[in-house]
């Protein structure tokens, strides 16, 4: 196995929240057992509790060791890994059993993969995804999630191709489209080669694909959120596009943390586009603590963008303080979260989750 800890763990204390596990690739596992009278389906269904089991412990063993402060040291983290590896290794004999005495029954694959490429050994789930595609080729999840693969590990050519099957397969889906846009949007130059497209096209496409996942999910707010920051790399801004955008964004937002992340994206905008009183409207809004640092430096970039002489020339005529760019604002901050002000998204192999 991977030394799955290790990495969650370096997040987790360096910015003491679960949440600085990357979500670019969002994820459809595409197995769902209910209560059955099948005896087989409900044995699935009980090694299905046992994964989603084993992984809240996990979660929950982690959080607690992050919170503990004193207890973090390299020996205390070797102990938490190995307890951790011996409690997903009963998980791994559960699937593995069931495998054994069922080994045509394609959505155990596909379940097993999943909780695989959960607990950090994706080149496993991917043998395990393709275990499930040839026992069930039609199966979409099946495709979005070897597409995930692909998407990190390359080559990012197939999982274009595979979120495409997906998408056919079951349309109805806003995860697959909305992952086939984040890789697109993530690997420009690799779109632009296999759809023969110029860079503006290729921006297109991407958007394209998340109007369609929206439209299936209208009021999914990290979607929401996902489109209107896609923005942020086009240039020259497509500045209308991109108010719009978060201004959706804002109508479908769930909480006043949420809201009030928003409002320092549409600060970012605005000042970009020129319209200052706005965008000090929009930053004077926020009174999350949690924003405090980014409203800050928003700020900073508005009177920077306001007033470049007086920022750029001191009374010599030296440069001073140069004007920046407006801070970019995190989808993490937008949803609530604390962490630390993320660059818009480049192009680099988006992490993949399964749960």
């Amino acid at each position: 196995m991977n030394d799955l800890t290790i990495g969650l763990l370096s997040a987790l204390l360096a910015t003491n929240q679960p949440e600085a596990v990357s979500n670019v690739i969002r994820h459809q596992t595409g197995v769902s057992v209910q209560l059955s009278a099948d005896p087989i389906k409900q044995e699935l269904r009980e090694v299905m509790i046992a994964d989603d089991a084993a992984q809240d412990e996990v979660n929950d063993w982690i959080k607690a060791f992050s919170a503990s402060g004193t207890n973090q040291t390299q020996e205390a983290k070797q102990v938490l890994n190995q307890r951790i590896r011996d409690r997903f290794d009963q998980v791994r004999k559960k699937y593995d059993q069931f495998l054994r005495n069922h080994p045509n029954y394609a959505d155990a694959y596909l379940a097993y993969g999943s909780f695989l490429n959960d607990i950090g050994d994706p080149d496993e789930a991917k043998v395990q995804y393709e275990n499930a595609k040839q026992l069930d080729p039609k199966n979409p999840a099946v495709w979005n999630n070897l597409a995930n693969y692909y998407g990190e590990f390359s080559p990012v050519t197939n999982a274009f191709t595979y979120y495409a099957e997906a998408i056919r397969l079951n349309p109805s889906e806003p995860v697959y489209y909305q992952n086939f846009a984040t890789t697109v949007y993530l690997f420009r130059k690799d779109a632009r080669e296999f759809f023969n497209l110029s860079e503006q096209q290729v921006f297109d496409k991407a958007l394209g694909l998340y109007q369609a996942a929206m439209k299936l999910a209208p009021h999914d707010f990290v979607l929401a959120t996902d489109y209107a920051e896609s923005y942020y790399g086009i240039r020259p801004l497509r500045t209308n596009a991109a108010l719009m955008a978060w201004t959706n964004a804002m109508n479908v937002a769930a909480t006043d943390a949420e809201r009030q992340g928003v409002e320092l994206h549409l600060a970012r905008i605005k000042i970009a586009a020129g319209r200052f009183d706005e965008a000090r409207a929009h930053i004077n809004a926020v009174t999350n603590t949690a924003y405090f640092d980014l409203k800050q430096r928003l700020m900073r970039s508005l009177e920077d963008h306001a007033h470049p002489a007086a920022s750029t020339v001191d009374a010599e005529g030296s440069a001073t303080n140069p004007p920046v760019a407006p801070a970019a604002v995190s989808h993490s901050a937008a949803a609530g979260n604390s962490s630390p002000n993320q660059p818009p998204p480049q192009p680099a192999p988006p992490e993949a989750k399964t749960r």
